[in-house]
């Protein structure tokens, strides 16, 4: 395993491989219950990232990611101008690394990216992404529908809906469905 300082020294090809993503439910319960992730949108000179939570399946006879953003998430304005974002995913060793992209937004400041301990660096295609990924999942937008607090029918849900979202959402969060268009894993 490399170090921290050897990642950032290295370009994306040295770094990852490319896997088909019919491959990735190999990997997927591992993302899924161990690792932590990161949703992030934009290009090179204005991009933004976030922790998400996170589901995959099939939709439209295609692989996709989906996860349940609040409408007023900044990441989420870039996902929808791109129409294309990256998941990101992260050994627990950068836990104290990606936890800042939950506390602040980058709407307001750009701080945020700069001060980011982890390595940026753009895929192939565009996308930006860390160096310090141990997976990483490239999207194109595929569908957003709108999750009204009414359609929440667990009390424990209607509460968690409720507590993370800001009042002028009226409680109501997105489900982004991304088509998987690339998945690279760590060499």
């Amino acid at each position: 395993m490399i170090n921290r300082e050897e990642i950032k020294l290295r370009s994306f090809s040295e770094l990852f491989n490319s896997i088909d993503p019919e491959d990735l439910p190999e990997l997927i319960f591992n993302c899924v219950s161990e690792d932590f992730s990161v949703l992030t949108a934009g290009d090179p000179s204005h991009y933004n990232s976030m922790l998400a939570n996170w589901k995959w399946g099939i939709l439209f006879h295609k692989p996709v990611v989906y996860s349940f953003i609040s409408p007023n998430r900044y990441t989420f304005e870039l996902m929808c101008k791109e129409q294309k974002y990256t998941m990101t995913f992260f050994d627990s060793e950068f836990q104290d690394d990606i936890m800042m992209f939950g506390k602040l937004s980058g709407r307001d400041s750009v701080e945020k990216m700069k001060n980011s301990k982890l390595t940026a660096v753009q895929t192939p295609t565009g996308n930006m992404v860390y160096k310090e990924a141990k997976y990483i999942i490239e999207c194109d937008l595929a569908h957003v529908t709108t999750v009204p607090p009414d359609f929440l029918f667990k009390s424990e849900n209607k509460q968690f809906a409720a507590n993370a979202s800001l009042s002028d959402t009226n409680n109501q969060h997105n489900i982004i469905y991304g088509a998987i268009t690339n998945v690279w894993i760590r060499k």
